[in-house]
Order: C-alpha cells, then sequence, then structure tokens
C-alpha cells in the first residue's frame, strides 16, 4: 500500500526545499528524487493520525481548482516566475492533496517539463480540458488569461452543480422522509392495530389485511429489505460506471419526467460552452469535440460528439451531422450553422451556453414551485392511504364485535 513521505532536500543551486510524494517504499522516494536532480537531505514516512485519514480517497474540489486557477493567473500576470508561484500555491493551500499535486507539478517544470505536461499526470486533478487549455495558453503566450477563462468556466460549472443539487435536494429529503414515517408506522403503529383487532375478530376489509400483512412482511425481514436497499445501492452505482450501464442512465436522465429538461439543458450549456472556450484559445477543432465528448458528462450526448467528430474529420461541417441527433435542438443546430456561415462559431457557441445558463436557473425555479405541492401530495397519499387502511374497521366496528 502506497504511503506519503516527507521529504528535504538541495537542488542544484544549493537551494533546500521540502515536500511529499505517495510511493509504496522510501528506496523509490529516493531513486525519484535523485532522478529529478535533487540531493535527498531527509526522507520519512508522514505519520497518520485520527485527524489525517481521508475516507474515500483524496479528492480536490473544483472549487479549489477554480481559486488555484484565479491565483496563479494573477501571479503570472505580475510577472512572478511560474515556479515561484507553484511554491508559493503548494504552501497556502488548504487541501493538502492539491498541495502535494502542485509540488509535484513544480519539481517536473523544473526539470524540463512543460507545465501542461506537468499537469497531465494529475488527471484526477486536472482533466483533458484543462490541460489543453493550459497547453494552448503556453503556445500562445496567453497563460494567465487562460487560466482566467479556465477559472470563470470552472465557477460556472460549480453553479450548474449547485443548481441542479438544490432542485434535487428537497425531493430526495422528502422522500427519505416519508420512507421513515411509513417505516415507524409497520415497525410500531400498526402491530398495536394489529392486536387490538385480532380481539374484536370478524373479516376486516382488503385494504386492512394488506396493511397488516406487510407489517409482519416488513417487521420479520427488515433486515432483508435494509440489506437489498444497501447491495442494490452498491450493485448499481458498480453497474453505472460501465459504458453500457452510464450509457443507459444518462439517456433516462434525458427522458426523465420532470427532470430530464433540466438535466438536458445543463448537458447542453456544458456543451456549448466548453467547446466555445476551447476554438477561442486556438485548440484544433478534432481535438476540442475530444475533449468536450469526456467532459460533457452524459454518455449519450458525448456519443453524438463522438460521431460529429468522425463527420467533421471527413470534411463535413459541424453543424450538418448534429441534425441526425434528437438531443441536439433545432435552435442550437441552425444557430452553429449561422456560425459557421459567418466565422462566429465562438460567439453563436457562446450564446447558447447563455441561453441555456437562463433556461436552467429558470427551470430550477420551476421545479422548486412544481415540487413541492407534489411530494406534499405524495406524502398525505402514502400517510393518509396507511391511517384509512388502520381505521375502516373502525367504521364497521359494531359489526366486528361478537
Amino acid at each position: 500500500m502506497a504511503d506519503t513521505f516527507q521529504y528535504k532536500v538541495r537542488d542544484r543551486a544549493g537551494n533546500v526545499a521540502t515536500g511529499s510524494l505517495v510511493a509504496d517504499s522510501e528506496a523509490l522516494v529516493l531513486a525519484r528524487l535523485r532522478e529529478q536532480g535533487y540531493t535527498p537531505l531527509d526522507v520519512k514516512r508522514q505519520k497518520r493520525g485520527i485527524g489525517q485519514i481521508e475516507f474515500g480517497g483524496k479528492k480536490v474540489k473544483l472549487k479549489q481548482v477554480a481559486v488555484f486557477s484565479r491565483q496563479f493567473a494573477t501571479m503570472v500576470n505580475s510577472g512572478l516566475p511560474i515556479l515561484r508561484a507553484l511554491a508559493i500555491l503548494a504552501e497556502q493551500t488548504d487541501n493538502k492533496e492539491l498541495g502535494r499535486v502542485l509540488s509535484e507539478a513544480r519539481m517536473d517544470v523544473e526539470q524540463g517539463s512543460s507545465l501542461s505536461g506537468a499537469l497531465a499526470k494529475h488527471d484526477h486533478v486536472f482533466n483533458a480540458l484543462y490541460v489543453s487549455m493550459v497547453r494552448a495558453g503556453e503556445t500562445g503566450g496567453t497563460l494567465d488569461s487562460t487560466l482566467l477563462s479556465l477559472a470563470d468556466m470552472i465557477e460556472r460549472e460549480v453553479r450548474l452543480r449547485g443548481k441542479i443539487k438544490s432542485a434535487m435536494t428537497y425531493p430526495i429529503a422528502v422522500v427519505a422522509l416519508v420512507i421513515l414515517i411509513m417505516s415507524a408506522m409497520l415497525l410500531f403503529v400498526v402491530p398495536q392495530f394489529k392486536g387490538i383487532y385480532g380481539q374484536l375478530g370478524g373479516t376486516l376489509p382488503l385494504p386492512t389485511r394488506a396493511l397488516l400483512a406487510l407489517s409482519d412482511a416488513y417487521k420479520g425481514y427488515w433486515y432483508v429489505v435494509l440489506g437489498g436497499a444497501i447491495g442494490g445501492r452498491f450493485f448499481f452505482r458498480r453497474w453505472k460506471k460501465t459504458d453500457r450501464g452510464r450509457e443507459v442512465v444518462d439517456a433516462f436522465k434525458l427522458r426523465a419526467p420532470v427532470f430530464g429538461s433540466l438535466f438536458h439543458k445543463t448537458a447542453l450549456s456544458r456543451f456549448s460552452g466548453t467547446l466555445a472556450m476551447l476554438m477561442r484559445s486556438g485548440v484544433p477543432i478534432l481535438q476540442a469535440l475530444e475533449i468536450v465528448s469526456d467532459t460533457v458528462n452524459n454518455k449519450v450526448i458525448g456519443k453524438a460528439i463522438n460521431e460529429v467528430q468522425l463527420s467533421v474529420r471527413d470534411g463535413e461541417s459541424i453543424a450538418k451531422p448534429l441534425t441526425k441527433y434528437p438531443v441536439f435542438p433545432p435552435m442550437v443546430v441552425q444557430m452553429i450553422s449561422v456560425g459557421a456561415v459567418t466565422g462566429q462559431n465562438n460567439t453563436m457557441l457562446e450564446k447558447i451556453a447563455q441561453f441555456y445558463d437562463q433556461e436552467v436557473e429558470a427551470a430550477v425555479d420551476s421545479l422548486t414551485s412544481l415540487i413541492e405541492p407534489i411530494l406534499i401530495a405524495v406524502i398525505g397519499g402514502a400517510v393518509g392511504a396507511a391511517v384509512v387502511a388502520l381505521y375502516m374497521p373502525m367504521f364497521n366496528i359494531i359489526k366486528l364485535i361478537k
């Protein structure tokens, strides 16, 4: 199992530097440091206290990458050397994983690697889109403005995810509350009525008998239900990570009632905004389409973009192959077509992204007002049906008493 090692080294100029590396052994850390031209002074395994244990793996949030990009752009624009800027940012960040990544990137750059090449080694933090944009900025001498564009794009992505999460949180919380209420009724309330009805005798109404049978089954096999729910969630998440599973889930998202339109508009906003930024930064169209297909976060739309890439490679325009796929509305196809004719693809794609950003905001607002009465009806219907089933025998209690 890999561990984190703290090291102290001396570089070729005689300066002392510190940092951390993840490796399987101390010998591997020493070998890597020597390969990079450093003289190791001290290497030791980092102690792991209770507060240092990271559950669920090391993770760098998008918001932290956006903050890093904006700070890095400011330093580069101010004339600070890249190595010095990376060292400062690695030291001041609160995220230990991001600090480790930036320290390793600085060491790679110092050894002659390009900044984009150094960042590409850490794809769990900097994806293909980020690396390609940095590479384009390095080539064109516009690294600072490219980093600012990346920061804007990431912050926009964070806002989009936040809007979707805000729309989803309320119904998920309500569904969980309904499950808890119904579970409590089946485990504790319904059995009390079963004893009363058993003493009265007679034939109970069908809804009451069904509710009592459900209560008996739930009370006797609740651990099976719980285990099935946990196991089902585990296997579903594993299946969803497969290509086929993700395609099925993403297709369902686009067709889902109520939320399907929101997911669709979000994906179109992400597609157009990302493609516009890549093309404006000078990334070749084929490479830009490949990157967008990986970062659009929807397998169905990503598959369509891959087909579009093949058509563009054969000499067609972007707009023509888009007409074959219903996931791209006619308005999007027409605006891209006009942009191709007038030479303003970037402008048109940005306008599409702005339009769907506004659509997502409007969809979230309307969903919030629409979902609330629906969920109240669901709660009232579920709990009310159970209560009516319990009290139906009371309406006929005289006939039940012998």
